[in-house]
């Protein structure tokens, strides 16, 4: 035996190291997916703030503003139950399409907080988000019970935010805004923990999971990003 090589320990099997590489691959799949959403969200966020023209078709239009809302909500419901009878492909591309819809949505923000609120915004967001997922891909504790805990507040947030658009109490936007900071970092680490379990899908269905799962943590950290720019954000005059 060559003394070089690596030596596997005794205590782990060949099949609990093929498992491990198989989670290890997965969760590369979905963060790549993430990141490449992300990048499409901001690719096409810019495309708005650098386009006179685009300014006119997103952010002058109500119209318009609608029906990439309720495209975006949409898209979001063919994935969550059409998921497992569609290819790969559509499923990858009905996610970049999300991602490329919602930057148009977000570019927004652009026009109602100082770039620098944004900037600290977005390094905040992804300090918090990176610190959650380390956590809920290494805890050996069952993150189970967050789901159903954090799934509630969300709804929770749903709801106050429908009320408040009638009442629009600034009070009660800010504590949805500290709410829901903590709801989406407890959903990240539940989501990431998650994705281990995941990872067992096997044959072609197992891209699809992988979009799914960006998915997931695309919209936890998007929404942790706006809730933190909510209560952070220098508003423009």
């Amino acid at each position: 035996m060559d003394p070089l090589s690596p030596q596997q320990p005794a205590w782990i099997s060949s099949s609990t190291a093929e498992t491990e590489l198989r989670t290890r691959t997965f969760i590369r799949s979905v963060y790549g997916w993430m990141f490449g959403g992300l990048l499409l969200t901001a690719f096409a966020a810019l495309w708005v703030v650098m386009s006179p023209a685009m300014q006119q078709i997103v952010i002058a239009n109500r119209a318009v503003a609608l029906v990439l809302i309720l495209a975006e909500l949409g898209i979001v419901i063919f994935l969550s139950f059409r998921l497992m009878a569609m290819s790969p492909g559509t499923a990858a591309a009905a996610f970049l399409v999300y991602s490329f819809l919602n930057g148009l949505t977000l570019s927004v923000i652009f026009f109602a907080y100082s770039q620098a609120s944004i900037v600290q915004a977005f390094v905040t967001a992804a300090g918090m988000f990176g610190a959650m997922s380390l956590y809920g891909l290494i805890t050996k504790r069952d993150l189970t019970s967050w789901g159903s805990f954090f799934f509630m507040g969300l709804i929770g947030i749903v709801l106050c935010s429908v009320v408040n658009i009638f009442i629009r109490s600034n009070a009660l936007s800010f504590v949805i805004s500290i709410v829901g900071v903590f709801v989406f970092l407890g959903l990240t680490a539940w989501d990431n923990q998650k994705l281990k379990k995941l990872a067992t899908v096997t044959g072609p269905q197992q891209e699809n999971v992988a979009v799914i799962g960006a998915l997931a943590l695309y919209l936890d950290f998007i929404n942790l990003f706006l809730f933190l720019l909510r209560i952070f954000g220098d508003r423009r005059r």
